[in-house]
Protein backbone atom coordinates (compact mmCIF):
# COMPACT_ATOMS: atom_id res chain seq x y z
CA UNK A 1 0.00 0.00 0.00
CA UNK A 2 3.05 2.28 1.30
CA UNK A 3 4.62 1.83 -2.40
CA UNK A 4 1.38 2.50 -4.51
CA UNK A 5 0.62 5.70 -2.56
CA UNK A 6 4.79 6.76 -3.11
CA UNK A 7 4.05 5.82 -6.55
CA UNK A 8 0.79 8.04 -7.12
CA UNK A 9 3.06 10.76 -5.53
CA UNK A 10 5.63 11.08 -7.99
CA UNK A 11 3.25 10.60 -10.61
CA UNK A 12 1.53 13.42 -9.64
CA UNK A 13 4.80 15.23 -8.40
CA UNK A 14 5.75 14.48 -12.92
CA UNK A 15 2.36 15.94 -13.85
CA UNK A 16 2.34 19.01 -12.26
CA UNK A 17 6.25 19.56 -12.97
CA UNK A 18 5.48 18.67 -17.12
CA UNK A 19 2.40 21.30 -16.47
CA UNK A 20 4.85 23.82 -14.87
CA UNK A 21 7.53 23.21 -17.94
CA UNK A 22 4.85 23.66 -20.91
CA UNK A 23 3.18 26.51 -19.00
CA UNK A 24 6.98 28.04 -18.86
CA UNK A 25 7.23 27.26 -22.57
CA UNK A 26 3.94 28.86 -23.92
CA UNK A 27 5.15 32.07 -21.61
CA UNK A 28 7.38 35.34 -22.79
CA UNK A 29 10.77 33.57 -21.55
CA UNK A 30 13.46 34.87 -23.95
CA UNK A 31 11.70 37.77 -25.03
CA UNK A 32 12.99 41.56 -24.64
CA UNK A 33 10.62 44.27 -24.69
CA UNK A 34 11.86 47.72 -25.13
CA UNK A 35 8.23 50.13 -24.29
CA UNK A 36 8.02 53.35 -25.24
CA UNK A 37 6.22 55.77 -23.46
CA UNK A 38 3.95 58.94 -25.11
CA UNK A 39 4.42 62.12 -25.51
CA UNK A 40 4.38 64.21 -22.12
CA UNK A 41 4.45 61.09 -20.54
CA UNK A 42 7.28 58.53 -18.15
CA UNK A 43 7.87 54.61 -17.75
CA UNK A 44 5.50 55.08 -15.07
CA UNK A 45 1.86 56.40 -16.79
CA UNK A 46 -0.08 54.55 -19.02
CA UNK A 47 2.62 51.56 -20.01
CA UNK A 48 3.57 50.27 -16.80
CA UNK A 49 0.01 48.05 -16.74
CA UNK A 50 1.54 46.61 -19.54
CA UNK A 51 5.24 46.16 -18.31
CA UNK A 52 3.39 44.37 -15.72
CA UNK A 53 1.76 42.13 -17.45
CA UNK A 54 4.65 41.32 -19.72
CA UNK A 55 7.38 40.84 -17.19
CA UNK A 56 4.24 38.54 -14.77
CA UNK A 57 4.38 36.60 -18.04
CA UNK A 58 8.21 35.89 -18.41
CA UNK A 59 9.00 38.54 -20.71
CA UNK A 60 12.28 41.24 -20.07
CA UNK A 61 11.06 44.71 -20.11
CA UNK A 62 13.45 47.69 -20.71
CA UNK A 63 10.87 51.12 -20.51
CA UNK A 64 13.49 54.21 -21.14
CA UNK A 65 12.73 57.56 -20.32
CA UNK A 66 12.83 59.16 -23.45
CA UNK A 67 13.28 62.92 -25.52
CA UNK A 68 9.47 63.42 -25.11
CA UNK A 69 8.90 63.02 -21.75
CA UNK A 70 6.97 65.62 -19.75
CA UNK A 71 10.67 66.17 -18.17
CA UNK A 72 12.82 66.41 -20.96
CA UNK A 73 9.96 67.10 -23.87
CA UNK A 74 12.30 67.28 -27.07
CA UNK A 75 15.85 67.50 -25.70
CA UNK A 76 17.19 65.35 -28.08
CA UNK A 77 16.22 64.53 -32.21
CA UNK A 78 14.24 62.20 -33.32
CA UNK A 79 17.36 60.25 -34.35
CA UNK A 80 18.65 60.74 -31.31
CA UNK A 81 15.94 59.35 -30.25
CA UNK A 82 16.22 55.72 -32.24
CA UNK A 83 20.40 55.50 -30.52
CA UNK A 84 18.57 55.98 -26.90
CA UNK A 85 16.61 52.73 -28.33
CA UNK A 86 19.58 50.99 -29.28
CA UNK A 87 20.79 51.13 -25.78
CA UNK A 88 17.71 49.75 -24.30
CA UNK A 89 17.62 47.08 -27.11
CA UNK A 90 21.46 46.26 -25.53
CA UNK A 91 20.35 46.08 -22.31
CA UNK A 92 17.90 43.61 -22.42
CA UNK A 93 20.38 41.29 -24.64
CA UNK A 94 23.08 41.73 -21.53
CA UNK A 95 20.23 40.44 -19.20
CA UNK A 96 19.72 37.62 -21.63
CA UNK A 97 16.58 38.64 -23.67
CA UNK A 98 17.34 36.63 -27.28
CA UNK A 99 14.14 37.91 -29.30
CA UNK A 100 13.70 41.78 -29.23
CA UNK A 101 10.17 43.29 -29.49
CA UNK A 102 9.85 47.38 -29.81
CA UNK A 103 6.66 48.61 -28.63
CA UNK A 104 4.97 51.69 -28.21
CA UNK A 105 2.17 54.17 -26.99
CA UNK A 106 0.94 57.32 -29.32
CA UNK A 107 4.26 58.96 -29.72
CA UNK A 108 6.39 55.81 -28.50
CA UNK A 109 4.29 54.16 -31.08
CA UNK A 110 5.61 56.65 -33.47
CA UNK A 111 9.18 55.61 -32.28
CA UNK A 112 8.29 51.90 -32.10
CA UNK A 113 7.80 52.14 -36.17
CA UNK A 114 10.63 54.57 -36.61
CA UNK A 115 13.11 51.97 -35.04
CA UNK A 116 11.65 49.28 -37.18
CA UNK A 117 12.22 51.11 -40.19
CA UNK A 118 16.11 51.74 -39.45
CA UNK A 119 16.80 48.62 -37.55
CA UNK A 120 17.22 44.91 -38.42
CA UNK A 121 16.82 41.44 -36.54
CA UNK A 122 13.45 42.55 -34.42
CA UNK A 123 11.23 39.81 -33.33
CA UNK A 124 8.10 41.97 -33.53
CA UNK A 125 6.85 45.44 -33.61
CA UNK A 126 3.93 46.52 -31.77
CA UNK A 127 2.41 50.15 -32.32
CA UNK A 128 -0.88 51.06 -29.81
CA UNK A 129 -2.83 53.79 -30.83
CA UNK A 130 -0.10 55.41 -33.03
CA UNK A 131 0.48 59.03 -32.21
CA UNK A 132 2.57 62.29 -33.01
CA UNK A 133 1.49 62.84 -37.14
CA UNK A 134 3.49 65.15 -38.33
CA UNK A 135 2.37 65.37 -41.88
CA UNK A 136 -1.22 65.56 -40.63
CA UNK A 137 -3.43 68.82 -41.13
CA UNK A 138 -4.18 69.28 -37.47
CA UNK A 139 -0.33 69.31 -36.40
CA UNK A 140 1.06 71.35 -39.78
CA UNK A 141 -1.80 74.07 -39.24
CA UNK A 142 -0.77 74.55 -35.70
CA UNK A 143 3.33 74.33 -36.62
CA UNK A 144 3.41 75.78 -39.89
CA UNK A 145 4.64 79.58 -39.08
CA UNK A 146 6.90 77.72 -36.47
CA UNK A 147 8.67 75.41 -38.94
CA UNK A 148 9.24 77.89 -41.18
CA UNK A 149 11.13 80.01 -38.45
CA UNK A 150 13.43 77.02 -37.25
CA UNK A 151 14.53 76.68 -40.45
CA UNK A 152 15.89 80.26 -40.49
CA UNK A 153 17.55 79.65 -36.99
CA UNK A 154 18.96 76.42 -38.52
CA UNK A 155 20.54 78.35 -41.79
CA UNK A 156 21.79 81.16 -39.17
CA UNK A 157 23.36 78.72 -37.31
CA UNK A 158 21.23 78.88 -34.37
CA UNK A 159 20.09 75.35 -34.39
CA UNK A 160 21.06 73.99 -31.12
CA UNK A 161 19.36 77.78 -29.04
CA UNK A 162 16.53 76.97 -27.44
CA UNK A 163 13.03 78.58 -28.00
CA UNK A 164 9.41 78.64 -27.24
CA UNK A 165 7.69 76.42 -30.05
CA UNK A 166 3.75 75.24 -30.71
CA UNK A 167 2.78 71.49 -30.12
CA UNK A 168 -0.60 69.93 -30.02
CA UNK A 169 -1.43 66.83 -28.09
CA UNK A 170 -4.86 65.13 -28.47
CA UNK A 171 -6.14 68.23 -29.43
CA UNK A 172 -5.01 70.32 -27.19
CA UNK A 173 -2.24 73.38 -28.00
CA UNK A 174 0.54 73.91 -25.64
CA UNK A 175 3.92 75.43 -26.40
CA UNK A 176 7.54 73.41 -25.71
CA UNK A 177 10.83 74.56 -25.26
CA UNK A 178 13.07 73.20 -27.72
CA UNK A 179 16.18 73.31 -29.96
CA UNK A 180 15.32 74.08 -34.23
CA UNK A 181 16.80 71.17 -34.81
CA UNK A 182 15.23 69.08 -32.22
CA UNK A 183 11.79 70.54 -33.26
CA UNK A 184 12.40 69.77 -37.16
CA UNK A 185 12.94 66.63 -36.33
CA UNK A 186 9.86 66.08 -34.78
CA UNK A 187 7.91 68.19 -36.73
CA UNK A 188 8.44 68.68 -40.39
CA UNK A 189 5.84 66.72 -42.64
CA UNK A 190 8.60 65.65 -44.63
CA UNK A 191 10.83 64.82 -41.72
CA UNK A 192 11.54 61.51 -39.85
CA UNK A 193 8.80 61.18 -37.53
CA UNK A 194 5.91 60.33 -40.29
CA UNK A 195 4.40 57.26 -39.65
CA UNK A 196 3.51 56.14 -43.10
CA UNK A 197 6.43 56.94 -44.68
CA UNK A 198 8.72 54.95 -41.82
CA UNK A 199 5.98 51.87 -41.73
CA UNK A 200 6.38 51.89 -45.80
CA UNK A 201 10.65 50.89 -44.67
CA UNK A 202 9.85 48.00 -42.15
CA UNK A 203 11.09 45.00 -43.41
CA UNK A 204 9.39 41.63 -43.00
CA UNK A 205 8.65 41.35 -38.96
CA UNK A 206 4.99 40.77 -37.14
CA UNK A 207 3.49 44.02 -36.72
CA UNK A 208 0.81 44.50 -33.83
CA UNK A 209 -1.48 47.49 -34.75
CA UNK A 210 -3.95 48.00 -32.07
CA UNK A 211 -6.57 51.68 -32.22
CA UNK A 212 -9.74 51.91 -30.02
CA UNK A 213 -12.59 53.21 -32.05
CA UNK A 214 -12.87 56.52 -30.13
CA UNK A 215 -9.26 57.27 -30.73
CA UNK A 216 -8.59 59.83 -33.56
CA UNK A 217 -6.05 57.70 -35.40
CA UNK A 218 -8.88 54.61 -35.64
CA UNK A 219 -10.57 57.05 -38.49
CA UNK A 220 -7.33 57.34 -40.85
CA UNK A 221 -7.92 53.58 -41.01
CA UNK A 222 -5.65 50.62 -41.67
CA UNK A 223 -4.19 51.89 -45.30
CA UNK A 224 -2.71 55.02 -43.45
CA UNK A 225 0.43 53.26 -42.20
CA UNK A 226 -0.46 49.55 -41.15
CA UNK A 227 -0.86 48.62 -45.02
CA UNK A 228 2.03 50.37 -45.96
CA UNK A 229 4.69 47.86 -43.92
CA UNK A 230 5.74 44.57 -45.66
CA UNK A 231 3.55 41.75 -45.47
CA UNK A 232 3.90 39.26 -42.81
CA UNK A 233 1.54 36.09 -41.97
CA UNK A 234 2.01 37.30 -38.27
CA UNK A 235 0.78 40.89 -38.30
CA UNK A 236 -2.16 42.39 -37.57
CA UNK A 237 -4.36 45.02 -37.46
CA UNK A 238 -6.16 44.99 -34.31
CA UNK A 239 -9.55 47.45 -33.02
CA UNK A 240 -10.90 47.73 -29.20
CA UNK A 241 -13.71 49.18 -27.93
CA UNK A 242 -11.17 51.81 -26.19
CA UNK A 243 -9.36 55.46 -25.84
CA UNK A 244 -6.42 56.66 -26.70
CA UNK A 245 -4.83 56.76 -23.00
CA UNK A 246 -6.47 53.44 -22.14
CA UNK A 247 -5.13 51.38 -25.20
CA UNK A 248 -2.10 49.95 -23.82
CA UNK A 249 -4.30 48.46 -20.38
CA UNK A 250 -6.76 47.50 -22.62
CA UNK A 251 -4.94 45.26 -24.94
CA UNK A 252 -2.57 43.94 -22.58
CA UNK A 253 -4.03 40.11 -23.13
CA UNK A 254 -4.37 40.41 -26.32
CA UNK A 255 -0.63 42.10 -26.77
CA UNK A 256 0.26 38.67 -25.09
CA UNK A 257 -1.31 36.79 -26.77
CA UNK A 258 -0.54 37.71 -29.99
CA UNK A 259 3.53 37.56 -28.94
CA UNK A 260 2.89 33.83 -27.54
CA UNK A 261 1.45 32.89 -30.78
CA UNK A 262 4.87 34.54 -32.97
Amino acid sequence: MAMFLRFFALLALLVATIADLRAQASGLQGIGVVLLHGKGGSPTTMIEGLAESLRKDGALVEAPELPWSRRRMYDATYDQAMAEIDLAVQKLKWAGASRIVVAGHSLGANAAIGYAARREGLFAVVALAPGHLPEAWALRLRTRSALVRARKLVEAGKGNVPGAFPDLAQGIPFVVTATPLAYLSMFDPEGPAVIPRNAAAIGEVPFLWVVGIADPVFFHGRDYAFDRAAKHPKSKYLVIPGLHLTTPFQARGAIIDWLKSL
